[in-house]
């Protein structure tokens, strides 16, 4: 299983990273972990767009999901053609939130390039992927994503404050990719994780390496990894966009 941060930006693109976009692959099968804000041009650096096999987007914040739309123009207006509809799993809403961002005035349907399929906790196969989800804890409706494959197994936190379940998720994990942006639980409750939180939730779950990601640009990325650093007895890295890391 091999993971490539498209973009890993907390909040806002920045001005190394796009929004929050992660490309997991697996046997030829290509999973797309949210694609944010201006993560659709970089991610054509790593996979032609029409090889992309699915996509689960964790929420419906535009940093995470906002480039869908530019995803409708390639696949809708193609010249080779409309390709077969693409498997997208969401929160429930996804379809009204991106045709309402695609085009704010028009009732026109995305169904035609996208086919939507609702999350809800528990577990599916994807490729081939098994695909566990649960809720996590942010303003908005949020799953974090454990995928195993192969022996080996991702979870990816989404955007969350501190959060059982994504520990229960996550436990066992060889890489937790969890987001951090705050240092020592300094930000407002039930929105994010600080750096501290982030390496209490990949110990508690007993996780191999922890990959921190989602650090705004306006935060001091190397206090937030000390924080994570000494709260985990483990391996750490913070993410960087375009890297790729072996699962």
């Amino acid at each position: 299983m091999r993971l490539t941060a498209i973009g890993c930006s907390g909040s806002f693109p920045g001005p190394d990273s796009p929004g929050s976009s992660y490309l997991v692959e697996h046997e030829g099968f290509r999973l797309l972990l949210d694609l944010g804000s201006g993560a659709l041009g970089p991610l054509q650096r790593h996979a032609d767009l029409l090889e992309i096999d699915a996509v689960v987007l964790s929420h419906l914040h535009a940093d995470h999901c906002l480039d869908m739309c530019s995803y409708v123009v390639f696949r809708r207006y193609h010249p080779a053609g409309v390709p077969p509809r693409l498997p997208v799993y969401g929160p429930r809403g996804t379809h009204g939130r991106l045709a309402a961002a695609y085009e704010p005035t028009s009732t026109e349907s995305l169904n035609d390039v996208f086919s939507f399929n609702a999350l809800v906790p528990g577990q599916r196969e994807l490729g081939p992927f098994q695909v566990q989800v649960d809720r996590v804890d942010h303003p908005v409706e949020t799953f974090a994503v454990r995928l195993s494959a192969g022996n080996r197994t991702l979870t990816y936190s989404g955007d969350t404050g501190p959060s059982d379940a994504l520990v229960k998720l996550a436990a066992g994990s060889d890489v937790l990719l969890c987001e951090a942006s705050f240092e020592n639980g300094d930000g407002p409750a039930h929105l994010h994780l600080s750096g501290q939180e982030a390496g209490e939730h990949a110990r508690r779950a007993g996780v191999g390496r922890l990959l921190v990601t989602h650090i705004p640009p306006w935060s001091d990325r190397v206090r937030i990894m000390a924080a994570a650093d000494a709260a985990f007895n483990g391996p750490i890295e913070e993410v960087a966009a375009s890297v790729s890391y072996d699962i």
